[in-house]
Formats: structure tokens, C-alpha cells, sequence
């Protein structure tokens, strides 16, 4: 057994959760409820299956004497470590469903680091429309995180009949290389190894980051050697110039395109190393990896890494796919975190949000999380009330700023465990000061400087979305997560159809008019934003970074909590630590 620090705070937490109930009825309900969610999971799977397929098959970019982008990460990927973002994301509707770009999050020989690799099945790699937007979503988390960016690039640069979509703009095709420039400046290096030919915006994809390795075959260039000239620019195309074209492609020679290794290994010096062998690029990359500084993970263990004690794939039984149906979330965190144990701040207060310390692989998170069901005789702003678990309120608020407080102060990462109907509202929750609480909260959690993931179990709704430590918090949230039984938008679909259409049934009902018209735009408000709230859609529009099977999220939080301890930018030594004492503190004097 190892020794730890502050033992009597970290090990032996209290456990919590408990075994699934059991019955003919309450197991008649987890057979439909695991069917219901997987049915999702295997769609979800089968529309990634799709993407990663489309273009030109594997046999064939083998047959040309290339690896595939996936065969590329799997290579250079330790085995079991791999940890997929954005696999659907594509909001531009490009046909082969994705952004041309394969990502995640992955151990290079035992090191974590955000990998891109360019999808050569696909115009060989070429800048697409969503594609700087997925590479910036890649470098956000890679700055957080502090851990390196990794490109397996082949990249053919811009397709030009779509430039407009690519090119331009804050968050276009340039807006990466700055963003490399950051993360050099920064100390957070961005290494790649190069494969085929990296023309313009291509080229600058290479150049930009810290270490290029190149295989003999690569090439990186301000501009192609399949740029003809010569010609009289007219400002459109004619029979004459279309012969030119013709004759002038059909004469060309084969020619070693500009920028090949003989000018940027032999004389540039641009290309550190040089490789034969497609595999020899990705050993060129672990190498480099391993010369990068970062902690040995048991310099931040507070315990032994150990399981939770009860089952993950309980997940599939206890998160109803109905969302009107509550569960306990005190079962869910039991099934994700080591030892199902966990150190409550403020239980009691704010009782709609649950918060408090956990560990991962031995390693200290913080968790926030929304508690599900009624809450008698609260919030305590109103007479006779009955709160509801999943809205937000004063006391939660306030309990959330508290906490955030403490974990930026502690050095803490944290997990937000969203499931939300949003925020209170009335003239009650605005004297209760909601509305400046829930900036507060922002406030505190853009104050804490802090990596974040945030998960959304079920619903993400209205402010609380972004409230609760949502993708919108771009400098602290690593990314996101989502499930089969997610859902995002700004309110229930029956509510928003009411909200657009009350005053249009009103009118046509005093006015003695057929109201059918107006009741078949409601209901195709209703299906709109079902369909447009539904996993898939989240992936695809980028509501969240991706929609993780129930049994693999605590893989994905090891993932984050390892990341974040590697090369932390600043430490809080354990036993210097406030938050825990402060839990200690509350408990003995509320418990009193």
C-alpha cells in the first residue's frame, strides 16, 4: 500500500449509491430503458462508422502505398487510451458526413495529447467547410489542458469551390496557425509529422507548429505545382482558354512539387527528421513526445487508483431515457468514480445541486452535479413551495460559487454533471437575485482559471446550460460531453410552441377561425426542435464534442483527470488545501 497525503481527509471517503432495485416491474423497466438508450448508441455508431468509410476505400489509399488516417493513430495511439471528439461533427452538412479531420484524446507512450489527423480518404485531406473551427475546438482543449497537439497531417489544402466557407474569417482556415503560435508562446508545443502533399493553407499547417517529421514522400509549399500560369487572365473561361488549359495539362511533365524534402530536410533544415517508412513517421512523433516534460501521475495521488464498487453499466438502468422520470444522482456518481466514494460540500444547502470531491485513478476532482426529484418546503424564497430537482435556485447558486471558489483556490479540476431544466423564474427568483447569481457563477467559474469537463446526462436547457459549466466557457471547459438520452435547447419543445403561438390561438379563436393551421405549426415547432435537440443533432452542430456511450464516460473523465495532472500550470500542495477542511468544518457544525 502506498503512502499518501492527508489520508484522514482523501482515503475512506464515504460511499455512496446503491445496488439497482430489484422486482419483476423494476426489471421489466431497465430491460426497456437499456434497449431504449442503446438503440441510440448503435445509430450514433453505425452514422460514425458511415463518415470514417466515406471516400476512397481503405484496400485502395493501401494499394497507393499510404496508411488510412485511423490505421495512422492507431499506430501511434497506446492501446486502450483512445478517446474520440467531434466524430459527427459537421455543420456545414459537407456530404460524407464529418470535417475531413479525425480527433481525440490519446496516450503517446504513456503521455496524453490531443491528436488530429487529417481523414485522406477525403480529397486527400483538404480544408473543408467546418474544419478550422474542429482544428481551433482541438487547440482550445490542447491550451487547457496544457498538453501537447499532436498533427498526423495530409493536407492538400483549401477546396476551391467552397473557399468562402473555408478561407476567411475569425475562425477560418488561418485562425489555426495563430492559434499554434499561442500554444508555442506558451510553452504547449504542437508537433507534426507530414505525409503526401501540404500546398498553401496546407503548408502553413506544417510549418506552423514546433517539430516537423516528414516521410521522403511529403511536401509543404507556399502553392502547388498544379498552379498553371502563363495564361492571359480574362475574368472568365472561353473555348480558346479551356484549349489552353487542356493542352497545357496534357503536356506537363511529372515534376517533384515545390517544398519536397530535398529543399526542407537538405536545405531549409524546416524538416527535423526524415522517414522512409510510413511507420517510421510515427515512431519520429512518439519520440519527440517522450522528450516532453510532465509529472509522474502518483506525485498527485491521494489514493490508490481502485474501481467503483458497484457496476458501470448500471448506468444503463438508473438514467431513465424517459426524461420525465428522475433517478438518483448519488447512484449515477457511485458507478463512476473510485470507490463510488465522495466528500460532500454543504449537503443540505442548495439541495438542488450536489457538490463535492471525488477521485479518479487516485487523482482529485471536483463534481458538481444536479440532483433529480421534489424538494419539499423549498426554495425557501416562497411560501409552501415544492422545488423541483434539475432547476436551479438562490441557495444552489450561491453554493456553486462557493465551491468553484475553493477548487480554483485548491488547483482542483472539475466535473459538471448537467442534467437541467433551467433557472427559476418569477418575480420570487428575481427578488431572490437569480439572474446576478447565475452571472455570478460565470463570474467564478471564468475566474477560476481552471480545466473543465462538463457532461450532459440528460437536459441542457435555457441559461443553465452554459451556467453550468457549459462549452460556452471557452478558456475553462475541455470540452463536452453528451449521451443517448441528451437533449440541448433553450426550452422544452410543447413550452416553445406555446411561447411563439399562445397569442396566435387567441386571436384566431376570437376571431371564430379554424385553429388547425396554427396547430399544425405548433406541432411541427414540437418535431423541429426534437429533432434538432436529439443526440445526433448535438454532435453534428457541435452542442457538444461527443455523445459517449453510458459505460465509457468514466473512461473519458480518466481521461481528462490524467490529462489535467500531467503538466498542470500551478499546483496547491495537498496538505495547504482549504476545500476539504471546509466540508469537514460544515459537516461537524451542521450535523450538530
Amino acid at each position: 500500500m502506498s503512502n499518501y497525503s492527508m489520508n484522514s481527509y482523501f482515503k475512506n471517503m464515504t460511499v455512496i449509491g446503491q445496488p439497482l432495485k430489484r422486482s419483476e416491474q423494476q426489471d421489466a423497466f431497465y430491460a426497456e430503458n437499456i434497449q431504449a438508450i442503446r438503440k441510440i448508441e448503435e445509430e450514433l455508431a453505425e452514422a460514425i462508422k458511415a463518415a470514417q468509410a466515406a471516400g476512397k476505400p481503405d484496400e485502395k489509399v493501401n494499394a497507393g502505398g499510404e496508411l488510412t488516417a485511423l490505421q495512422r493513430l492507431y499506430e501511434l495511439v497506446d492501446e486502450g487510451t483512445w478517446c474520440p471528439l467531434n466524430s459527427l461533427y459537421n455543420p456545414e452538412g459537407n456530404d460524407h458526413g464529418s470535417t475531413g479531420i479525425i480527433k481525440g484524446l490519446g496516450r503517446i507512450n504513456g503521455k496524453w495529447a490531443l491528436i488530429i489527423a487529417s481523414d485522406n480518404k477525403k480529397l486527400a485531406g483538404a480544408w473543408i467547410p467546418g474544419q478550422a473551427d474542429n482544428l481551433l475546438r482541438a487547440s482550445d482543449t490542447a491550451k487547457r489542458l496544457r498538453i501537447p497537439l499532436v498533427y498526423v497531417l495530409n493536407c492538400s489544402g483549401v477546396k476551391l469551390d467552397v473557399q468562402e466557407k473555408v478561407y476567411p474569417n475569425r475562425r477560418g482556415g488561418g485562425t489555426p496557425f495563430y492559434r499554434n503560435s499561442e500554444l508555442n508562446q506558451m510553452g504547449v508545443p504542437v508537433i507534426v509529422g507530414i505525409y503526401g502533399t501540404n500546398p498553401a493553407g496546407g503548408g502553413y499547417h506544417s510549418i506552423s507548429p514546433t517539430i516537423l517529421i516528414a516521410h521522403k514522400d511529403a511536401n509543404m509549399a507556399v502553392g502547388g505545382a498544379g498552379i498553371l500560369g502563363g495564361m492571359n487572365p480574362k475574368g472568365y473561361i472561353d473555348e480558346e482558354g479551356a484549349n489552353q488549359i487542356a493542352d497545357a495539362t496534357m503536356n506537363v511533365k511529372k515534376v517533384t512539387p515545390p517544398g519536397a524534402v530535398g529543399v526542407h530536410f537538405a536545405e531549409t533544415g524546416f524538416f527535423r527528421e526524415v522517414y522512409v517508412e510510413e511507420e517510421g513517421v510515427i515512431e519520429g512523433i512518439k519520440k519527440y513526445v517522450d522528450m516532453l516534460p510532465s509529472y509522474d501521475l502518483e506525485f498527485f495521488r491521494v489514493d490508490d487508483p481502485k474501481n467503483p464498487v458497484f457496476d458501470v453499466n448500471d448506468m444503463y438502468s438508473i438514467i431513465p431515457a424517459n426524461p420525465k422520470k428522475t433517478y438518483n444522482i448519488y447512484d449515477v456518481m457511485s458507478r463512476l468514480f473510485d470507490g463510488s466514494e465522495f466528500m460532500e460540500y454543504k449537503k443540505g444547502y442548495g439541495p438542488e445541486m450536489v457538490t463535492g470531491l471525488a477521485k479518479i485513478g487516485g487523482l482529485l476532482v471536483g463534481v458538481v452535479a444536479n440532483a433529480q426529484g421534489f424538494l419539499m418546503n423549498y426554495p425557501e424564497y416562497k411560501e409552501k413551495a415544492i422545488g423541483i430537482g434539475g432547476k436551479l435556485y438562490r441557495q444552489g447558486l450561491i453554493k456553486m460559487n462557493e465551491f468553484v471558489t475553493l477548487c480554483s483556490r485548491d488547483k482542483l479540476p472539475i466535473v459538471w454533471l448537467q442534467d437541467t431544466t433551467g433557472i427559476d423564474v418569477g418575480d420570487d427568483a428575481e427578488r431572490a437575485e437569480l439572474l446576478g447569481l447565475g452571472q455570478s457563477l460565470i463570474y467564478s467559474i471564468q475566474n477560476s482559471d481552471l480545466p473543465q469537463l462538463e457532461i450532459t446526462l440528460r437536459r441542457g436547457t435555457a441559461a443553465a446550460h452554459y451556467v453550468l459549466g457549459g462549452p460556452q466557457g471557452n478558456d475553462t471547459n475541455v470540452f463536452s460531453l453528451g449521451t443517448a438520452t441528451t437533449e440541448i435547447n433553450v426550452m422544452n419543445s410543447e413550452t416553445a410552441a406555446v411561447a411563439m403561438y399562445s397569442r396566435r390561438l387567441a386571436k384566431d379563436k376570437k376571431a371564430g377561425k379554424d385553429l388547425q393551421p396554427t396547430i399544425d405549426k405548433m406541432n411541427d415547432l414540437i418535431q423541429r426542435y426534437a429533432d434538432m435537440s436529439s443526440p445526433k443533432a448535438c454532435a453534428v452542430l457541435g452542442l457538444v464534442d461527443e455523445v459517449v456511450n453510458m459505460n465509457m464516460l468514466r473512461h473519458y473523465i480518466l481521461a481528462f483527470a490524467e490529462s489535467c495532472y500531467q503538466n498542470p500550470q500551478a499546483i496547491c500542495p495537498f496538505h495547504q488545501m482549504l476545500l476539504p477542511r471546509t466540508i469537514r468544518d460544515f459537516d461537524n457544525v451542521f450535523k450538530k
